[in-house]
């Protein structure tokens, strides 16, 4: 199975870029209900993926960052405490079966290391799910 059958394609994923302002970090998050967005560089190639625990302890580290001046402070300020991994799109089922277990979503890239979109981890779960159901044989 190629993966590209479960791309989310990159015009219908919210993501950010690291000038983007912890303000809007928020309120897009909470807007879309994510609790993970992938962050673009400027080139449009894959920096990470920010998540609400990311942007949780940042604040809780950084107590004179607040709500109201949060449009003052760029996503680039936040550490991203998990590296979540990439795939390129020529990635085996194999490989991306591994970054899901512990991603939400895997980001996917092409041959230069552009981000082209996201594959959900319900997609491949529900993948997985059908292909046993229909051997039989891999009921253990």
């Amino acid at each position: 199975m190629n993966i590209a059958f479960f791309l989310l394609p990159k015009q219908d994923v919210v993501c950010l870029t690291p000038d983007t302002t912890l303000r809007q970090t928020l309120e897009k998050m909470e807007h879309h209900r994510f609790t993970a967005v992938p962050v673009l560089n400027q080139d449009g190639t894959y920096a990470g993926t920010v998540t609400e625990g990311d942007l949780l302890w940042f604040f809780k580290n950084n107590r004179e960052i607040t709500f109201e001046n949060a449009h003052r402070h760029s996503l680039s300020e936040v550490p991203l405490r998990l590296q979540h991994q990439a795939v390129r799109i020529d990635a085996t089922m194999e490989d991306l079966i591994k970054l899901v277990r512990t991603q939400n979503f895997v980001a996917v890239v092409d041959d230069t290391d552009r981000f082209i979109g996201i594959v959900r981890r319900s997609e491949v779960i529900d993948y997985c799910g059908k292909t046993i159901l229909k051997d039989p044989a891999a009921h253990v």
